[in-house]
Order: structure tokens, then sequence, then C-alpha cells
């Protein structure tokens, strides 16, 4: 009698069984939209990047892109040369701040932060679901809620 509990213990699936189901958890990340005008996109982007450096995660973690105007961290950076800004891309250890035309060649990281401050809408339709694809844990979208929606789905 002694034996069937052990074994009972050893068949158990144990710390296997919710592995799966986080596993898939992580394959499609979360999606946060913050109402702003294009005007006041970039600053929400800004505003979020702050929470979430401030809330511990790692400032390689994360990836701004701009489907207008370029953020100036990276107008400034790229005064520098293109080899210089994709450097800093590929050192991976700083945000890092892209415009929507970039945006094939940045790599996935963890969050992606999307401001759609102006340019054509074609650009949020080509970006928004490339930017869903490059974050693996969180997605911040930062613009109207209606185009927002329209291009990713509603009730986003």
């Amino acid at each position: 009698m002694q034996r069937t509990p052990r074994d009972v213990a050893v068949t158990k699936p144990g710390p296997s069984a919710p592995a799966a189901p986080a596993a898939q958890a992580v394959a499609t990340p979360q999606i946060q939209l913050i109402p702003a005008s294009p005007e006041g996109a970039l600053d929400a982007a800004e505003e979020a990047v702050d929470l979430l450096l401030e809330s511990g995660r790692a400032p390689g973690d994360v990836l701004v892109i701009t489907t207008g105007e370029q953020h100036p961290w990276a107008a400034h950076e790229l005064s520098f040369g293109e080899a210089s800004y994709w450097a800093q891309h590929d050192a991976g250890d700083d945000v890092f701040y892209a415009a929507a035309s970039a945006v094939g060649r940045a790599a996935s990281r963890p969050v992606v932060v999307v401001a759609v401050n102006g340019g054509p809408d074609s650009a949020d339709a080509t970006v928004l679901p490339l930017a869903l694809g490059q974050a693996s844990a969180l997605l911040i979208v930062c613009g109207d809620p209606q185009r927002i929606n329209s291009v990713l789905g509603a009730g986003v």
C-alpha cells in the first residue's frame, strides 16, 4: 500500500502542466491603448516609457516606433550616421526609437510602444501589425482609438 501513493506522486505531471498555458500566453502580447491626438501621441509614448522604466522594465526591452515625425532622440542619433544609430540598436542596452519606415529592420523586443503621431493612414495599417509581431510581451499604442481599433480590431 505504500507504493501506490508514491507511484501516483511520480506520475503526476506537476510543474509541467502549467508551463504549456504560460508559453501560449507569451506568444500573444498584451495590447494597451493610450488615447492621444496625433500632436500628443509622442508625449503619451514618452510617459509610457517612463512608467515602464520606473516599474523595473529594462531599457533594452523597449522599442518606440513613430508613424509621423521622428522622435528627437532618433533624429539626433541619425545625425551621426546610420551605422552608429543601428549599432546602438544592435547593442540592445537602451530604449531604441525608430521611424515607421525602419520598423522592419528593428529587432523584436518584449515591449513595443507605437506613437501614432501623424503620417499617412497607410502607415498605421502597415506599422501596427508589424509592431504587434515584434512585441513579445506588450504592445502599447498611443493615438486615436478609432484609427487604432480599425487596424488592430475592435475592442483593443
